[in-house]
């Protein structure tokens, strides 16, 4: 079928609005109609670094509708509104311990499918297609039933597709990995999408103390307004001191979304004895660390891919935290039209728009 898709044709290009041909679906396959696909900024840095395997449709925080099934598909049927997440194989024994994250193939079965083996093309040449088992920057994409979550018709799709990625990353890693309570004290370094998700779970979750760490003063003024208890300008003073005097000797948790070295130096210094440090991002930084500021006090660094969730379990939360209005996810996304997939590309990088996301047209 012909199909509407942005293509990345360059690393420094903007993305071209493109008709494409899209393969039928096949067994183990299911087409879904895209209403709406967040903007994350791991589709703008693949877009930098796969400049051997262009031309490719990026998007991999779909949400939409099925169309169509293939045979073999199991509980998922044309007319579900689905929410559209990342590739596991499910058989691995990662997989089958409900951390799909980690999964043995996780890198084959989300870096995109190249040459015949795309369902994408254009033009009678491949276009890369499949990334995170999805290139939701289209109208149409193929994908697995693994990959969907059915949500209830009333759901509002454009508030929720990064639930499929970027928002699970930040609440995941809160509520899986860190698990703060009562008498926590969190910090969230850096407070775009990813950071933001961290900061309402701290808060759904009843963490005692929350606070947003940011250069940007318009943020940390969202941060505000979704319950922090306090906001600290990141270039303004010793960060670290200013934690300590917030939480009475250091917070007892840390989410890091930067991968900035002295961001990450920071959060390692601003942390109580037993502290734990959560890592998402996929910086190129190296961390040197100072060995003894670990051991001696017991501090602990984590990383974590994909919130350590199962997004078959962990996005019904999400979505019963949206319904509860723990999650106002109108206060961080910015919707924009499909056609100005460049706009909101522009908006991602100046930090414009928290969670810009792009809809689509029937």
């Amino acid at each position: 079928m012909e199909i509407t898709a942005a293509v990345a044709r360059g690393a420094d290009a903007p993305f071209s609005i493109e008709r494409l041909t899209l393969a039928a679906p096949g067994p183990g396959e299911v087409l879904v109609r895209i209403v709406a696909s967040g903007i994350c900024h791991s589709d703008l840095t693949a877009k930098q670094n796969f400049p051997a395997e262009l031309p490719i449709v990026l998007g991999h925080e779909g949400a939409g509708i099925v169309e169509e099934v293939g045979s073999g598909v199991a509980g998922i049927e044309a007319g579900d509104h689905v929410i559209v997440t990342y590739s596991s194989c499910g058989a691995c024994a990662l997989c089958e311990r409900g951390l799909p994250g980690y999964c043995d193939d996780w890198v084959v079965l989300n870096g995109g499918k190249y040459g015949p083996d795309s369902p994408l093309s254009g033009g009678g040449q491949p276009v890369v297609g499949a990334f995170f088992g999805q290139s939701s920057f289209a109208s149409h994409i193929l994908t697995g039933p693994r990959n969907l979550v059915v949500v209830d018709d009333d759901i509002d799709l454009a508030l929720t597709a990064a639930f499929g990625c970027g928002i699970q990353t930040g609440a995941g890693t809160v509520a899986n990995v860190l698990a703060p309570d009562s008498n926590s004290s969190v910090v969230i370094f850096g407070v775009g999408g990813v950071g933001m998700a961290g900061l309402m779970a701290a808060q759904a979750l009843g963490a005692g103390t929350v606070i947003a760490v940011d250069l940007s003063e318009s943020r940390l003024e969202i941060a505000k307004e979704l319950g922090a208890d306090a906001v600290i300008d990141g270039a303004a003073g010793d960060v670290a001191e200013q934690i300590k005097a917030a939480t009475g000797g250091g917070a007892t948790h840390a989410l890091d979304t930067t991968g900035v070295e002295q961001v990450v130096a920071n959060a390692i210094d601003a942390l109580a004895p037993l502290g734990t440090l959560a890592l998402v991002a996929l910086g190129a930084s190296s961390l040197p660390i100072e060995v003894a500021k670990l051991t001696g006090l017991g501090k602990s660094l984590r990383g974590s891919i994909e919130g350590d969730c199962d997004p078959q379990v962990f996005i019904p939360q999400l979505i019963d935290w949206y319904r509860q209005g723990r999650f106002p996810m109108d206060k961080l996304v910015r919707t924009y039209p499909f056609a100005d997939i460049n706009d909101a590309v522009a908006a991602a990088h100046s930090g414009a728009a928290v969670k810009p996301v792009l809809t689509f047209t029937s």
